[in-house]
């Protein structure tokens, strides 16, 4: 069957319920690639007109904000244990570092953590079940979860189609290699992205630390 074909068939509640079920999941606690799997399904929609760009984007927004606070709710059930067992089970990113980097972040900002963590992958996983650990009141992470959801995923919905669609006008003489390259564009700009961030926080890190030592002590004078 010819590429188009077969992307014309994909049902659209399909994409919809992939989206939704993989941000919520990443949202809850479990590392998944919900970014990456936003922006495909964006740029398929962009290309394919039975894929509404509206309901995608809810479906992510629904995604975020259930997975957020059923997080929220498992973080304020199990507290500390809770995130030990996570650093067993996905050691890689819920090592002891990167909770205390996300506690700290937590301490400082409040809501705005909350807010904020959804535009970065670390602390995307980490926004709910920390809010929880940490007794937020769940009036304050509802808001800032409700809004955070809304910018981050309705907002990378709409940026990302508009882009697809001019792509796709512009490529759209090469059939299927256009949206390939469509494809290829929006998942290396989430890479470069992504590790920006992973820079990002590393620097923070470093920072952090070198504020928490102990300075040297002084020699005493002669």
């Amino acid at each position: 069957m010819h590429i188009e074909g077969w992307l014309e068939s994909v049902p659209a509640v399909s994409v919809y319920l992939l989206v939704g079920i993989v941000i919520g999941l990443e949202s809850l606690g479990i590392p998944l690639p919900g970014e990456i799997v936003l922006v495909s399904a964006t740029l398929l929609a962009a290309s394919q007109d039975h894929i509404n760009p509206y309901i995608l984007g809810a479906s992510a927004i629904a995604g975020a904000v259930i997975g957020d606070s059923i997080g929220y709710l498992i973080g304020r059930k199990g507290g500390q244990p809770l995130l030990a067992w996570l650093g067993r089970k996905f050691p890689k990113h819920f090592s002891a570092e990167h909770v205390a980097t996300a506690e700290r972040s937590f301490q400082k900002w409040g809501m705005w953590a909350v807010f904020v963590g959804r535009f970065i992958a670390l602390l995307r996983i980490f926004a709910g079940p920390l809010a929880g650990v940490l007794r937020m009141p769940y009036w304050k992470f509802l808001i800032a979860n409700v809004l955070g959801g809304i910018v981050w995923a309705g907002g990378t919905t709409a940026v990302i189609y508009s882009l697809g669609k001019v792509a796709e006008d512009w490529l759209k003489r090469f059939s299927w290699l256009g949206l390939v390259l469509a494809l290829l564009f929006g998942l290396g700009s989430m890479l470069v992205m992504k590790w920006r961030s992973k820079k990002s926080k590393a620097a923070a890190v470093t920072a952090a630390d070198s504020e928490t030592a102990e300075p040297e002590p002084v020699p005493a004078g002669d």
